[in-house]
C-alpha cells in the first residue's frame, strides 16, 4: 500500500521547496522527483499517515471547496502563461496547496499527465473537485491549442461561482439564525416557563382557557417525548429531504417553490440566470459545440424549470432553429435577456452577449443581498412578536379569567 513521504529538494534555481508525495518507497520517490528536475535533499516517511487514514471522515474530510478550485484555478493559469509545462505546474500546485484533498487529486492527475493522458482525461475521474464544465472547457482549450486562454477563462468563471455563492450565503444566514433563535425562545418557554405557571394552574381547580391547555399540553409532550420527538422530527426532515432531492416530482416541487416564494423568488430566478449565462458563454467562448454546451449547462443550472426549458431549446437547435427562437417561449427567461441572445445570434457574438448576461444579473443578485437584510427584518420582527407574544397570553390568560370572577364577587 502506498505510504505518504515528505521530502526536501532544489530547483534548477537552487530553491528549497518542501512537500509530500504518496509512493511505495522512498527509492521511487527519489527517481520521480529527479525525473521532475529537482535534487532531493531529504526524505522521510510522513509521520501520523496512519492515524490520519483511520480517522478520514467520508464527505467531511474528503470534500474540496469551491475555493481551492478557485485558487487552484487562477495560479494554473498564471503558470501555463508564463511558459511552464503541465507537469511543473501541477507538481508545484500539489505542493503549496493547503487542501489536503485537492492535493491528492492533484498528484493523480500529476501522475495520469505523466502517463500520456491528456490534462482534460486526468481531471474527469475527479467530479468533485472539476464538473463536466470544467472538464469540457479543458478539452477544448487542448482540442484548439488554447489551452492558457481557457485556463484563465476558468479561472474568472470559478471565482465567479465563488462570489455567486458567498452572496447567496450572506442573503441566507441571517434569517436562518433568526429562526434558529426563535426556536431556541420556543422550546426554552416550553421546557422551563410553563411547567411554573402549571403548577399554579393546579391550585384554580377550574377549567383553562383552549389557547392554555394547547400550551400545557405540548410542554408536557414536550418533557415527556423530547427524545422520540427529535428523532421523529429528524426522521421527517431526512425522509423529505431525500424526496426533494431524488424524486423527479420532489425536486419539481421544490424548484417551484424556490422560484415563486416571497422575497426570496425573485433572488432564486436571477442566481439561476446568473449561473446558466456564466457557465453557457464560458463553454462557448471555449470552443465547446453548441449543443455539447447546452447539455452541460442544463446539468450545471440547478433548477428543473430552466434544465426542462435548456432541453427544449437543444430540440430546436438541433432542427436548425436559432437559440432565441425557443429561449422567448418561457417566462422564467426575461424579454431582455431572449433580444440580447437575438442580438448575439445576428453578429456572431453570442458568448459575449451570454457574459454581459450574466455580468448585468451578477450586478441584480448583489444589489438584492445588500438590500434583502432589510426586506425580511420586518416580516421576522412580526414572525418572533407575534409566536412569543401568542405563548405569553396563553399563559396569562387563566389569570385574567380569575381576576374578572374576583371583579364580579359582591363587595
Amino acid at each position: 500500500m502506498p505510504e505518504t513521504y515528505t521530502y526536501k529538494v532544489r530547483d534548477s534555481s537552487g530553491k528549497l521547496i518542501q512537500g509530500s508525495i504518496e509512493s511505495d518507497n522512498s527509492v521511487l520517490v527519489a527517481n520521480r522527483l529527479r525525473q521532475m528536475g529537482y535534487v532531493p535533499i531529504s526524505i522521510d516517511k510522513a509521520k501520523g499517515t496512519g492515524l490520519k487514514r483511520e480517522i478520514s471522515i467520508p464527505f467531511i474530510t474528503n470534500r474540496v471547496k469551491l475555493q481551492d478550485v478557485a485558487i487552484f484555478s487562477r495560479q494554473f493559469a498564471t503558470m501555463i502563461n508564463s511558459g511552464l509545462t503541465l507537469l511543473r505546474a501541477l507538481n508545484v500546485l500539489a505542493i503549496q496547496t493547503d487542501s489536503p484533498s485537492l492535493r491528492e487529486i492533484l498528484i493523480q492527475v500529476r501522475q495520469e499527465v505523466e502517463s500520456g493522458k491528456s490534462l482534460a482525461a486526468s481531471l474527469a475521474p475527479h467530479p468533485k473537485a472539476f464538473d463536466r464544465l470544467y472538464v469540457a472547457m479543458v478539452r477544448a482549450g487542448e482540442a484548439s491549442g488554447n489551452l492558457d486562454q481557457v485556463l484563465e477563462n476558468l479561472a474568472v468563471s470559478v471565482e465567479r461561482k465563488v462570489d455567486l455563492k458567498r452572496q447567496v450565503k450572506a442573503a441566507m444566514i441571517y434569517p436562518i439564525v433568526v429562526l434558529f433563535l426563535i426556536i431556541i425562545i420556543l422550546i426554552a418557554m416550553l421546557v422551563f416557563i410553563v411547567p411554573q405557571f402549571k403548577s399554579m394552574y393546579a391550585t384554580l381547580h377550574g377549567s383553562l382557557p383552549l389557547p392554555t391547555r394547547v400550551l400545557v399540553a405540548t410542554s408536557n409532550a414536550m418533557a415527556k417525548f423530547a427524545v422520540p420527538l427529535l428523532v421523529l422530527v429528524g426522521v421527517i426532515v431526512w425522509l423529505v429531504k431525500r424526496w426533494l432531492t431524488t424524486s423527479t416530482s420532489g425536486r419539481l416541487i421544490w424548484d417551484t417553490i424556490k422560484i415563486r416564494v416571497w422575497i426570496f423568488g425573485p433572488l432564486a430566478r436571477k442566481i439561476a440566470l446568473t449561473r446558466m449565462t456564466e457557465n453557457l458563454a464560458s463553454l462557448l467562448s471555449s470552443g465547446v459545440p453548441v449543443l455539447e454546451s447546452l447539455e452541460i449547462t442544463k446539468d450545471t443550472v440547478g433548477n428543473v424549470h430552466y434544465a426542462n426549458a435548456i432541453s427544449d431549446v437543444q430540440i430546436g437547435v438541433k432542427g436548425g432553429e436559432p437559440i432565441v427562437n425557443r429561449f422567448s417561449k418561457y417566462d422564467i427567461f426575461p424579454p431582455m435577456m431572449s433580444h440580447m441572445i437575438g442580438v448575439g445570434e445576428e453578429t456572431g457574438a453570442v458568448d459575449e452577449m451570454l457574459r454581459k448576461i450574466s455580468e448585468f444579473y451578477a450586478k441584480e443578485v448583489a444589489a438584492m443581498v445588500a438590500s434583502l437584510t432589510s426586506l425580511i427584518e420586518p416580516v421576522l420582527i412580526i414572525v418572533m412578536g407575534t409566536t412569543v407574544g401568542s405563548m405569553v397570553i396563553s399563559l396569562y390568560l387563566p389569570m385574567f379569567k380569575v381576576i374578572t370572577l374576583l371583579n364580579k364577587q359582591p363587595q
